[in-house]
């Protein structure tokens, strides 16, 4: 069921036990959109945990409150809502099928598939953090520090640090409101963008891998099962070659198992969600993402050929 903000806020307000959870592989906008809402429903006396279904980027861990998120061990879990933010029933691992309460689900991808019990779902913001900043605001609850720091997090990196299409004035004007709570845009921006020596030893790793094809619209960083297993993380690998001139659509493929590869893909111009959707993914115009569950090889050579139908050529 489709609901609004103000029922969004209702739901929330009148609940007295939530978890909350966001898709695994969780990034910026997830993690800060999670904690952002704990921090929220806290002020209201709630009850709240946070539970995600994967390992924390070491990236985020500068973000307040991060070391209270949990990996879902218990079979059994009870709660009044179990939210999900930033993404759809399929993509948050098992918790779904260990906790039966009923599910809200907050999210801003246009491809969600609307099998939630509730769904509040904006394709026009910049983050799913960016409507967590619109619910503190109907709910009446003020920012502080911490969960000012998780959900301008949330905002500048779903963002691109609010270089990207989908930055909005909107955007901007809640980005302004969390700085005034103290917050420093460039302790936050340099903490996340410090990398260890290993991580930019594998990016360089990494870039032996690159390919163009469809006259150079298309580039792509693929990395096999080996490989993968080699590297700390993968986090900005793709905002390496996206810069690349003529380069329209650029994908990092990575293997994650011996016949399941991870797909996160970015554009210029073509709607990358209808490609990632047909996938099996889903994501924004101008960046979406999908599982491959095919070997290595058959991986990549399925999804350049999808790419270069999409783009016609």
């Amino acid at each position: 069921m489709i609901i609004s903000l103000r029922e969004t806020a209702d739901r929330l307000m009148a609940a007295n036990s939530l978890i909350l959870t966001a898709h695994v592989n969780p990034d910026g906008d997830a993690i800060g959109s999670c904690l952002g809402l704990k921090y929220i429903l806290e002020t209201l006396g709630k009850k709240v945990q946070v539970i995600i279904d994967d390992d924390l980027p070491k990236f985020l861990s500068i973000m307040p409150g991060i070391d209270q998120i949990q990996k879902p061990e218990a079979d059994n879990y009870e709660a009044d809502y179990l939210v999900i933010l930033d993404a759809c029933l399929d993509r948050v691992g098992t918790l779904p099928l260990k906790c039966k309460a009923p599910i809200l689900n907050i999210d801003h991808h246009g491809t969600n598939d609307n099998l939630a019990n509730y769904l509040y779902l904006d394709a026009d913001s910049a983050a799913t953090a960016e409507i967590i900043y619109r619910l503190a605001k109907a709910i009446g609850v003020k920012f502080d520090r911490d969960s000012a720091t998780a959900v301008y997090i949330g905002l500048a990196t779903d963002s691109g640090y609010f270089k990207y299409s989908n930055t909005t004035p909107q955007t901007m004007r809640a980005a302004a409101e969390l700085l005034e709570t103290g917050i420093k845009p460039e302790t936050i921006s340099e903490a996340i963008e410090t990398k260890d020596y290993t991580v930019v030893k594998g990016m360089g790793t990494a870039l032996q891998t690159l390919e163009l094809f469809a006259d150079g619209k298309i580039a792509g960083i693929f990395l096999d099962y080996e490989l993968t297993s080699t590297l700390e993380t993968t986090e900005g690998f793709i905002d390496l070659i996206r810069v690349i001139d003529g380069v329209d659509v650029s994908v990092v493929l990575k293997v994650v198992e011996p016949e399941v590869c991870r797909v996160s893909m970015r554009s210029k111009q073509t709607d990358v969600s209808k490609l990632a959707l047909r996938l099996g993914g889903g994501g924004h115009k101008r960046a979406a993402g999908c599982t491959i569950k095919k070997p290595f090889a058959e991986a990549k050579q399925y999804l350049i050929d999808e790419i270069i139908k999409s783009l016609g050529v």
